[in-house]
């Protein structure tokens, strides 16, 4: 099954690395009457296209970076990630679809041991030639998620029966990737 999205933005064929110094895993919280911004410093992923479109990708939960070593350690400690006994946080696209900003990228997004399904919305940017003779691609995405259903659950109740971390997480994605040759 071909997409036509990535067929009108003439992206060729073939299998892509996520260039990680071009790109970026962010988050949103609430926190409080704020919203808290963070990102995942270290992750990898892979983008297919052609007939079967498909993505993966692997995030080192202990790389989490919300400019404050206080609140990381929290977020990577058993209150959160539980970094010590968990892997890392995996993406599996299971649907590829039209629709939304370009793409819906549906797959299977596991974090401690909990899989469950998300759909990306996907904007495709389109691909350029970068000045060492390779190809890229440019893809930007983002969902919702609420952080209870995969057992990130912590939380302080506060006066007025509010409280203090909000469930629902704002996930972006700002993926820039690298044709492989021999495509």
């Amino acid at each position: 099954m071909s997409i036509d999205v990535l067929q009108k933005t003439d992206i060729p064929a073939g299998t892509w690395t996520i260039d990680p110094s071009h790109s970026e895993v962010g988050f949103t919280a609430r926190h409080l009457m704020s919203k808290v911004r963070g990102l995942f410093e270290k992750f990898e992923g892979q983008i297919v296209t052609g007939d079967a479109v498909s993505a993966t990708a692997t995030i080192d939960l202990n790389s989490i970076n919300t400019r404050d070593e206080n609140r990381d350690n929290h977020l990577r400690s058993g209150d959160f990630f539980d970094v010590e006994n968990n892997g890392p946080m995996t993406f599996v696209s299971t649907k590829v679809e039209n629709g939304g900003k370009g793409l819906l990228v549906t797959g299977d997004l596991s974090i401690k041991g909990v899989t469950k399904p998300v759909t990306l919305d996907v904007e495709v940017l389109g691909t350029e030639s970068d000045p060492w003779g390779g190809t890229r691609a440019g893809f930007e995405g983002s969902a919702t998620i609420s952080r209870k259903e995969w057992g990130i659950d912590f939380n302080i109740p506060m006066d007025g029966g509010r409280l203090l971390v909000g469930d629902k997480i704002d996930i972006v994605i700002a993926a820039q990737a690298v044709l492989q040759q021999g495509e």
